[in-house]
């Protein structure tokens, strides 16, 4: 195995740490990596495509295990619609795979990027959480292999507690080396989609949480710049599965050729460019103006059939569309609240965080359910993700921000998602997990990985 000395970043490129890079080809190597790791006395790390917004795929000084070169689709069954793959799969090829044979995966991130075991780690949620649950919902089984050396199979009969606890529980157990996946029948390549303006926070929540049974998915965009009666406006997105004979023609709807994303504006414009276009937009005053304007668009309502991948992966419109934040990177923030007191929680927070002069830019929200994974992110209630620009001078004053943001949701209920969320501390862990989570958490760690070799920067920063 080739070992490399390299900086790696999250995805947000706010954070960076240097490690020993190695890329598994095959299973074996991983074995390998654990030696290595034992006799060096490093601790060790997986990393799929680096998309989480935090410091999940970092492991300073360490080693970092690259998966995406195990990403073969090892068995494919379009009767069933049941799938097997390497970790490093990516979404992207997944539902390329199973579309064209009228299959779907349940459950998809806002980036097609993400790879099942970086989706299987963070147990990943889509628009449609509150009907589908998350990703690790849908795995029949996997297997992995754990520090020990022991390769172990993993299901919700088999190894219960060990399946409940590596989906979500970040890489810290064992080593994803195969998943199956069940996956979603389709009648469509089309999606029908309803757009509407929603004019204050009450009604954004109202929105998600009476039309979430009347829909297959729902999310809302939120500008989080507005204030006073404003705060919390926005659009909802509510879309639906096209049933048994209302597409005249799936077939070709479901074809590749009418799903995959153009790469070019007008047939002309490289989209791998636009960010460069953006970068001057990315500022208080900029912001603020996208935002009015989006919002002004919104306020028209409409109706309109929509291909899947076109409504899922948003974030996928404009490559390296994060790289117009510029050289301090962004950080994403999210948080889940119970529906009881997320319009309480969230006012806070916007109002606080126009106070401070640190606006998000960007605001997502969802609808969710609970589940039943050992650290879970879930409750029945609603997320909300915010986008926040890093620089230099506000560093400090975000991070401070941040961690008052996490005093305000564990003080009203709610939970964090750790694919995102930079600034947590151990202590505000422990608040929302709960001491016995963590107590299990922690044996079922000591069980599988006694040496102690799987360790990441989240790891150390949210457990101690």
């Amino acid at each position: 195995m080739r070992t490399t000395f390299k900086q790696l970043e999250n995805f947000g490129h706010s954070l960076r740490a240097p490690g020993y890079l190695i890329q598994p080809r095959v299973v074996e190597d991983i074995h390998s990596a654990f030696k290595l790791a034992k006799k060096r006395e490093l601790t060790i790390t997986a990393r799929g495509a680096g998309r989480s917004y935090n410091d999940a795929a970092l492991n300073g000084g360490g080693i970092v295990l690259d998966m995406s070169a195990l990403n073969l689709i090892l068995a494919w069954n379009p009767t069933t619609g049941v799938i097997r793959a390497e970790p490093g799969v990516t979404l992207e090829q997944l539902w390329q795979k199973v579309e064209p044979d009228g299959w779907w995966p349940p459950v998809v991130s806002g980036t097609m990027k993400t790879t099942l075991g970086g989706c299987l780690s963070a147990n990943i949620h889509g628009k449609n959480n509150f009907k589908m649950g998350t990703f690790g919902e849908h795995v029949i089984e996997f297997t992995a292999i754990l520090p020990t050396g022991a390769e172990v199979t993993c299901s919700p009969k088999e190894n219960g507690d060990l399946f409940h606890a590596m989906i979500s529980g970040y890489g810290m157990l064992g080593i994803f080396t195969s998943v199956t996946l069940q996956m979603k029948r389709l009648h469509s390549g089309l999606l029908t989609v309803d757009a509407f303006p929603v004019r204050t926070l009450n009604q954004h929540l109202s929105a998600l949480h009476d039309g979430a049974p009347h829909n297959d998915y729902i999310v809302g965009w939120m500008d989080t710049m507005a204030g006073g009666k404003s705060l919390g406006r926005g659009q909802i997105h509510a879309a639906r599965y096209l049933h048994e004979g209302e597409d005249p023609n799936p077939q070709e709807t479901m074809k590749l050729a009418n799903q995959i994303l153009p790469p070019m504006i007008f047939g002309v414009f490289p989209k791998s460019l636009l960010y460069q276009f953006m970068k001057p937009f990315a500022n208080n005053l900029g912001w603020w103006g996208v935002n009015n304007a989006k919002y002004i668009a919104s306020l028209r309502k409409h109706t309109f059939r929509q291909a899947h991948a076109a409504f899922h992966f948003l974030l996928d419109y404009v490559p390296n569309w994060e790289l117009s934040y510029g050289s301090g990177g962004l950080i994403q923030y999210q948080s889940f609240m119970p529906k009881e007191s997320a319009e309480t929680a969230w006012t806070e927070m916007i109002t606080l965080s126009k106070k401070r002069g640190i606006p998000s830019y960007l605001g997502v929200t969802k609808r969710h359910r609970p589940d039943k994974f050992l650290l879970t992110h879930a409750v029945d209630g609603f997320s909300l993700a915010l986008d926040f620009k890093v620089t230099r001078s506000n560093r400090a004053g975000l991070r401070s921000m941040l961690q008052d943001f996490d005093t305000i949701v564990v003080a009203n209920g709610g939970r964090f998602y750790f694919a995102k969320n930079s600034e947590t501390t151990a202590e505000t862990a422990l608040a929302f997990y709960g001491e016995e989570a963590v107590k299990k958490f922690k044996k079922l760690k000591k069980r599988c990985d006694p040496n102690g070799l799987l360790e990441s920067d989240l790891y150390r920063r949210i457990f101690g």
